[in-house]
């Protein structure tokens, strides 16, 4: 798996695409925090960054589609996915391997954004004055909605011909598990029926923890959604390859 990962991360960073989503992800980021009239930090008056983590969600729909894409997709049109198979090692290990290097590229995405927090910390009257512990939640459910995200992505490329499919595939797949459930809640209007619907849908999860909550079923949620559609990605493969 590791020799995968290897691989398939240093692939990235040799590629100017990945430089490219990731300075576009950061630039409008960075737009919408500090220059956005309105909606900017300095003309608020308060120190938050919970810009970032609104907008964040939906620029990851883009962000991670473009750099899981290519993962299955580009392997299986150009031959080299049958090539791989002739190695010693698992199928699971090549899909958690591409897995792993996709998430661990998204990560890279969110790690300059921590100067935000330092800014604000900085900038707060008196220094320090934020909600640190909310912050720190967010960050961990902007980790856990790329790890989704990377899955879905991951899950795309196997089932697409083609890299463009993948990255449309990946696009609807996390808007669908992101927001879908939600809209679909506010049929049902109040109730336990929509509360449940509701929290199918990551976004529910996302807001409990950008909250700062750390609820161990939230956790659970992540991972099992995570562990589905790795699943689901195996049994695309096995029968592709049948």
């Amino acid at each position: 798996m590791w020799a995968v990962f290897h691989k398939e991360f240093h692939s990235f960073l040799h590629s100017l695409i990945a430089y490219l989503v990731i300075g576009i992800f950061l630039v409008a980021i960075s737009f919408f925090m500090w220059i956005m009239p309105e909606e900017n930090i300095l003309d608020g008056g308060y120190a938050h960054i919970d810009t970032l983590f609104s907008i964040a969600p939906y620029m990851f729909l883009f962000l991670i589609p473009a750099i899981t894409m290519r993962s299955f997709a580009e392997e299986k049109k150009t031959g080299t996915y049958e090539l791989l198979l002739t190695k010693p090692i698992s199928e699971l290990n090549i899909i958690l391997g591409k897995y792993f290097a996709c998430f661990a590229l998204s990560l890279l995405a969110i790690i300059p954004t921590i100067l935000y927090y330092i800014s604000i910390y900085l900038l707060a009257d008196p220094i320090g004055n934020v909600d640190t512990p909310g912050i720190v939640g967010s960050y961990i459910g902007l980790v856990f909605l790329a790890a989704i995200f990377t899955s879905f992505g991951i899950l795309a490329s196997a089932i697409a011909d083609n890299q463009i499919s993948a990255f449309i595939y990946a696009i609807l797949g996390c808007y669908v598990i992101y927001t879908g459930f939600g809209s679909l809640a506010t049929l049902f209007g109040a109730g336990s029926k929509a509360d449940f619907v509701d929290k199918l849908g990551i976004s529910y999860h996302y807001n409990t923890l950008s909250r700062g909550l750390i609820d161990s079923r939230d956790i659970l949620y992540f991972t099992s959604v995570i562990a589905l559609v790795i699943s689901a990605t195996y049994m695309s493969l096995k029968l592709n390859n049948t």
